[in-house]
């Protein structure tokens, strides 16, 4: 296992997390799965290839000292991480909270996230790790108001989840200051449950598009791509999309957007 990348990924029990992880062991990578369900991972695990290559460690996004345990467990079991990809997420019709009062999609798609690498940051500096963040080109959306970060007062699907993939890159701009190589991507609209979630209008656009919409595996190509790839410096903090890298919006390109995202953030995991 010494000369065996490692890699550790979030939400890889579906989706393009699994197809992304499949792809990984194909390849002879040996895979760290942070999971919200034990069980569940435990059970796709038996049906996959390369199976002796791949550990759990359970991780709910929405529980911040759950973060705090897997990240501690993560720095405990390998002093060498290859590469991090930051790829669980998910949409919400209604407003919910985190088990830590954050909205939903601010606390699963981000905050999770952001405190899981802080946590992990002297093994990111310390291995030269690779950080892979999912984003989307629904960033395109997002417009954060600095002062309701939580939505209260003003709430829907599209700001929520819009904000969040900003965030991704905002972040993903951060790491790349902050002197790790980091990118983020789009992978695509993918045929998945995804579209599930989506609100009454957004749900039956969702629904005439997929025949038009990607498979699970050429959604996780990107992902695929950049955790196997070294890419030249001038790429790092980049946003990517079908392997290239694309132009994000004007704010996700905001150095005071970013700064004022990790100053925030910084303050929401604070105590955890």
């Amino acid at each position: 296992m010494s000369n065996t990348k490692t890699i550790a990924i979030t939400g890889a029990t579906s989706g393009i997390g699994l197809a992304t992880s499949e792809a990984l062991l194909e390849k002879g990578y040996y895979l760290i799965f942070l999971v919200r369900n034990v069980e569940k991972a435990q059970t796709v695990i038996v049906n996959l290839g390369k199976k002796e290559n791949v550990s759990i460690i359970k991780c709910d996004l929405a529980d911040l000292k759950s973060v705090r345990k897997a990240g501690e467990e993560l720095l405990q079991k390998t002093d060498k991480l290859d590469v991090l990809i930051n790829n669980a997420g998910g949409t919400f019709n209604d407003r919910l909270e985190s088990e830590d009062g954050f909205e939903l999609h601010l606390a699963v798609n981000h905050l999770g996230h952001f405190l899981l690498s802080k946590i992990l940051m002297p093994l990111l500096e310390k291995s030269n790790t690779k950080v892979i963040n999912l984003s989307s080109e629904a960033h395109r959306t997002g417009n954060p108001n600095w002062s309701d970060l939580n939505l209260k007062k003003k709430y829907s699907t599209i700001s929520g989840y819009g904000n969040a993939k900003l965030y991704n890159i905002l972040f993903t701009k951060s790491l790349a200051d902050k002197g790790i190589t980091s990118y983020a991507l789009h992978p695509g609209v993918i045929d998945s449950g995804f579209g599930d979630s989506l609100p009454g209008f957004f749900k039956l656009i969702w629904k005439l598009g997929k025949p038009l919409m990607k498979s699970t595996r050429e959604g996780a190509s990107t992902s695929i791509y950049l955790a196997t790839n070294d890419l030249p410096a001038d790429k790092n903090g980049g946003y990517f999309k079908d392997k290239k890298v694309k132009k994000a919006s004007s704010i996700a390109n905001s150095k005071a957007a970013r700064n004022r995202l990790w100053e925030e953030s910084e303050k929401m995991v604070e105590g955890y």
